[in-house]
């Protein structure tokens, strides 16, 4: 347990960072679903749409440092592999 202010404060500062992105790394999850959910439902136009506004926010957790780059360029191709496929079969 924290002893001094200092690490108390610390400790303080630490819990309301886990907190804001754990909300963070939710969101990613899911605009992540919501591609995939249209992906799945065989739905083109909703699966294109999902994907554009998964990637911004996909790229912006990213360079906050939520997200490695790497795991957020993996999810971004993955999804894109997912709507041209969907999109190419249609």
């Amino acid at each position: 347990m924290a002893n001094s202010p200092q690490a108390k404060k610390r400790a303080r500062q630490a819990e309301k960072r886990r907190v804001h992105n754990a909300s963070l790394r939710s969101l990613v999850r899911t605009v992540i679903k919501k591609v995939v959910a249209a992906v799945n439902a065989g739905d083109v136009d909703e699966a294109k749409a999902a994907y554009s506004t998964a990637v911004p926010v996909i790229d912006r957790m990213a360079d906050k440092g939520i997200l490695h780059k790497n795991k957020a360029a993996r999810h971004k191709s993955r999804l894109n592999a997912q709507v041209k496929a969907l999109s190419s079969a249609a």
